[in-house]
Formats: C-alpha cells, structure tokens, sequence
C-alpha cells in the first residue's frame, strides 16, 4: 500500500536522524571536532539505511549493480555536503551549539538521502531519469547557494564594492554602479551582512535562469528548456555570478533578459518586445559596459538576416536605444564630471598596458567557466541541427560567437580576464542545453560521448562546489587552510579583530583612532572596513597603497593622499618588505616597529600577517 510504505519510509528517516543525532553529540562531548563527529554521525546512518535494504547492488557483480552503487554514494555525498551546509549555517551563523544544530540538520541528512536513493533505484524509465536529474541538480546547487551565502566570508572584490555601497553615486572609476545600487538596499533592508551583501546575486541568479529557460523553450522546445535550469546552475561561471556578488552578477542577469526580448523581437517579431530589450540593456550598460557587445550582436544580426532587416525602417529599435541611453544617462554624468575617468579606465588605460599575447589564457577561462565537456558540446553544438532549425539558433550562433572574436582578437595583445567572457556564454546556453537534452535516440561518436558525460561532469561539479564552501565554512579533518586569503577569504575576520585591537590600543595611548592602510590595492582595506563594522557597528576609516604611489582605484577618490596629511597611519601588509623602503620612510615623521599578526582559523594556523603605524603622514 502507498500509505503504509510512505509511514515506513518516515520512520525510517526518523530512525537515522536519530542515530545520526546521538552519536554526533556522543562523540563531541567526548572531546571530538565538529568536523569529525558530524561525518561519523552521517556514516553510521547511511550504513544502517543501506543495511535495510534487501537488494542492495553490492551484492551483484554486473555493471549495472556497480553503476548503481557508484549513484548511492554520489547520493550519499549529496546528502552529506547539504546537511553540512545546514550544519553550518546554525553554528557559524546563528551561534547554535552543535547539539542543537544537529538536530535539524541530520533530519535534512536523511530526507536528502532517502529520497535521492529512492529515485536512483527506483526510476528506471531513461526519460524520467533524466528529467528527475536535472531538475534535482538544480535545485541542490540553488540550496547550496542560499545556505551557504551567509557563512562564507565575503571575497575581497564583494567587500570592496561594499565599500561603493557606503560610498553610493552615479559612477565610479573601474565600474558602473548598479552592483554598489544592488549592495545599498539589501543591506539597508537586511543588515550590514555578508547574505545582505549577496542577496542580489542570488536575486540576478534566479532571473537568469528564469530568462534563459523561456528563451531556450523559445528556440529549442521544453525538454532543452528543463535542460537550461540545470546548466544555469552548475556551470562553474553561472554558479558563482549567482552566488558572490560582483558586477558580473547584475550584468549576467540583464544580459539573459536583453537575448530573450532580443530574440521575441528578431525571430518572432514582436514589436513590443524592443522597448524591454532596450530597459533590459540599460540595465546591463549600469552593471558593466561589455553588454554593449550583445547589442553589436543583435546590430549585426539586423544587417546579416533578410528578415530583419526590416526593423530598419522601424521606430523600435530606436526607442529601445533611447530608453538604455536614459538608464545609462546618470554614468555618462559621472564620467563627464570626472574627466572620463571610467571610461578612461576601461579602454585606453587597458589597450596601454604592455602587449601580451594572452589567447591561450583566454582558452584556459573558456575550459574553466563552461568546464571542458562544455567548450567540446560547445564547438559541437555551433555545428549541430538539434531543436528547431532558423532565426532563433542563428540569432544564439552570432550572439555567442561575436564577443567571442572580439576577446579573441584583444588577447592576441593583451591579457584577458577571466570573468570578461563570463555574462557573453549566456547565448551558449540554450544550445548546450539541445545537445544534452535526453531524445530516446542512441547517438553514436564524439556527440553522444559527450551528451553521456554531461551526468557525470554536472554531478562532479556540485559535489566540487559543495565540498569547496563547506571546507570554507566547517573546514575538513586533517586539512589545513590556504594561506592565499586574498582568493580563498577564511582569515579576514581574524586580521580585522586584531588589527582593530592594535588601533584601540594606540588610540588609548595617542588620543587618535588611526587610519587602516591596506598596503594593497583595495583587498586589505575592504575587508577591515566591512569586517569592522561587523565587530563594531562602525566601519572604521581605511585606505589604499595610493598613498605611497601605489594604486588604489577608487580608494584615490575616497581618500586623497592630502585628506590625510599628518594623520597617524596603521599599514597592514602581506609582507613585511612592503612597510618600509622609498616609498614609506619618506612620506612619516616617524614609523613604528613591524609586529606580526598570526592568523588562525578553528585552531589551526593560516598565515602571518604584518603591521606597523605610520605617525605624521606627509603626503
């Protein structure tokens, strides 16, 4: 009877949260880490679950029992890694004791696995199966995303556009303000917290996803479409843009709304659909100015398609031009006001620097944000007949292969970022997503090898990212931290606690709250700032490497190396060679000695940090 196996399922869940719980709490009051008793705890469950079941694969020798005992543990890591990051959230964030944490988290162990397990043996329909993954897969990396954004301490880019958000205008040096715009209200509504702070990416995540899946049910039909929400939540680039909070984030998510009226108003000619393209480009041009290379696309598909060329004659497409001008209009003034600075910044400064032939590194970022069964389904994909054959993959083809020129060209002299590429792979999705989509029909050679690998790189991914947050979080037993802060953040907090102990002891004995110098560009300074108005409900005043002739981007406009002159300075570096020398001894009346500052995390050491105050800056 259905009801009578659902009771013994729960039960059954109930039975292993159980024991999960009690021997968690046995062996953390034993004297046990957190991190130990918590996967022990989890083992015993999943051990006792996997000893009630009858037809247990293990006890088969085929393939098939191997490959469905391969799927358990996945499931069970799955299983894990969430219920860690429940774990986590309670004790890092909401100050639970492990006992009572444990207690909602092993609940959430166990229905993840139960159910997940349950779907792995009994679903056997191909299909259904792979409906049933990717619809799983995307709702696990959306868990991951909201458990984990207010345990993980922010990067150094997320608190250095805070710091726009405490600075809020109409344009700064290297970016629009949409992000800073984005950070002010949820931190205003939510906290000066790091989930505040992320709350818009999470937000931007949600709409490209929502955008991308009725473009690619628009062109491609809604097994593609089901396809896209996965994809737009695995893939590395799209995973992070919806979770850390950087222009990117805004940018990816305008961009996927301006392909998707872009493509209503070019293929199927609605005409209603060139006003909300030109809104969604406005948005876009506030976020970050590459989304200017969409328009390119769109511009050159017009000229390119017979069909469109049509709009031509029309006023829509003009109006949808004017309507991003007046969002873009309040960055034009900045710019005007500041001598061009950021655009400036964005393009003769950049095609300045030295030549450098960099397009191997711009391969390397396509393998990285698409993954390298992504760039291969890629290349396949632009060469394919999968979906519906027309406008809308020519107009996807030439959106996607357009940017990709042109960064192609730029590399030939000059180094590319890795997230420039980033928001331009939006027009790839819909045509990943035809080429993964499970059609009933055996493909054989390079394409159907790599629509088969598609499962197992997905599900490889999540795991990756569940792993990486909950080691950023909880930590794994026997491994220690990275030293690199500035691209894995697990010491700010501690740096700013001891940083800001020294500046309240030279304030006790000078009478003067000294001014935080990050002897970087913007790292050192963000993380004091936002940090320390965690700890002390004030962010306190922080610098950059500007003042000693280094850069320090808009740091140079918040802080003027005059504003500060015969201030007492307390530097903060990386390495104690970067306090001293031609550029700092000159600029005070007097330094003090350098003291270290080591930085631990759960007990265990991550690096050494240096200090030494700077009395009577001279600028």
């Amino acid at each position: 009877m259905p009801g009578s196996r659902s009771l013994k399922t729960l039960l059954l869940g109930a039975g292993l949260a159980v024991l999960d719980v009690l021997i968690v709490c046995v062996a953390v009051h034993a004297g046990k880490s957190l991190q130990f008793s918590q996967l022990a705890g989890f083992a015993a469950a999943a051990a006792s679950y996997w000893a009630t079941l009858g037809n247990l694969p293990l006890r088969t020798r085929s393939a098939s029992g191997w490959w469905t005992c391969a799927q358990l543990l996945t499931v069970a890591a799955a299983a894990l890694l969430l219920r860690g990051a429940v774990l986590a959230l309670l004790t890092e964030r909401c100050a639970w004791t492990p006992p009572f944490a444990i207690l909602l988290a092993a609940p959430v162990g166990s229905a993840v696995l139960l159910g997940s397990s349950a779907a792995v043996m009994s679903i056997a329909e191909p299909a259904q199966r792979w409906r049933t993954f990717v619809v799983g897969m995307a709702i696990y990396c959306c868990a991951l995303r909201l458990l984990y954004a207010g345990s993980v301490d922010l990067m150094p880019e997320e608190t250095y556009y805070w710091n726009y958000s405490q600075h809020l205008d109409y344009g700064y040096l290297d970016h629009p303000p949409m992000v800073a715009w984005l950070i002010g209200t949820a931190t205003a509504v939510l906290g000066q917290t790091e989930f505040a702070v992320r709350a818009g990416a999470i937000l931007c995540g949600l709409l490209t996803s929502f955008f991308l899946y009725r473009l690619t049910r628009n062109v491609f039909g809604d097994a593609a479409a089901l396809a896209s929400l996965a994809l737009t939540q695995a893939l590395p680039f799209f995973f992070l843009s919806g979770l850390l909070m950087t222009p990117d984030s805004p940018l990816t998510a305008a961009w996927a709304a301006c392909l998707y009226f872009l493509e209503r108003a070019l293929v199927a000619g609605k005409s209603a659909a060139w006003w909300r393209a030109g809104i969604a480009l406005g948005v876009g041009l506030i976020s970050k100015y590459t989304i200017l290379l969409l328009a390119c696309a769109a511009a050159a598909y017009v000229v390119w398609d017979p069909g469109s060329r049509r709009w031509l004659r029309r006023f829509e497409p003009y109006l949808a031009a004017l309507c991003a001008l007046g969002l873009f209009a309040p960055v034009l003034v900045w710019n005007i006001e500041h001598d061009w600075a950021s655009f400036a910044f964005q393009t003769s400064r950049r095609l300045a620097e030295a030549p450098r032939f960099a397009l191997p590194s711009l391969l390397g970022s396509i393998f990285l944000l698409l993954t390298p069964i992504g760039a291969l389904a890629l290349v396949l994909g632009l060469f394919s007949k999968d979906g519906q054959p027309g406008g809308g993959r020519r107009f996807l083809t030439l959106a996607t292969l357009l940017p990709l020129a042109v960064f192609c060209v730029f590399s030939l002299r000059h180094q590319v970022k890795l997230d420039w590429t980033g928001a331009p792979w939006v027009a790839a999705i819909p045509i990943l997503s035809a080429g993964m989509v499970w059609s009933g029909a055996k493909l054989g050679g390079l394409r159907g090898w790599v629509r088969a690998a598609w499962g197992p790189t997905l599900t490889a991914m999540m795991l990756i990212y569940a792993a990486g947050l909950y080691y950023l979080v909880l930590g794994w037993p026997a491994v220690g931290y990275s030293a690199h802060i500035e691209i894995l953040p697990v010491g700010w907090r501690d740096l700013t606690r001891q940083i800001l102990a020294a500046a309240q002891e030279s304030q006790r004995q000078t009478g003067e709250y000294p001014v935080i110098v990050g002897m970087d560009r913007y790292a050192i300074a963000s993380e004091i700032a936002f940090y320390g108005r965690r700890l002390t409900h004030a962010a306190p005043l922080t610098s950059s490497a500007h003042l000693f002739e280094g850069v320090g981007l808009m740091y140079e406009f918040w802080t003027p190396p005059a504003s500060l002159a015969s201030r007492t300075l307390l530097l903060v570096a990386y390495d104690p060679n970067e306090l001293g020398g031609n550029y700092v001894e000159p600029r005070a009346a007097r330094l003090g000695p350098i003291e270290t500052v080591a930085l631990y995390r759960d007990g265990k050491p991550v690096r050494d940090m240096y200090y030494r105050f700077a009395y009577g800056y001279q600028p």
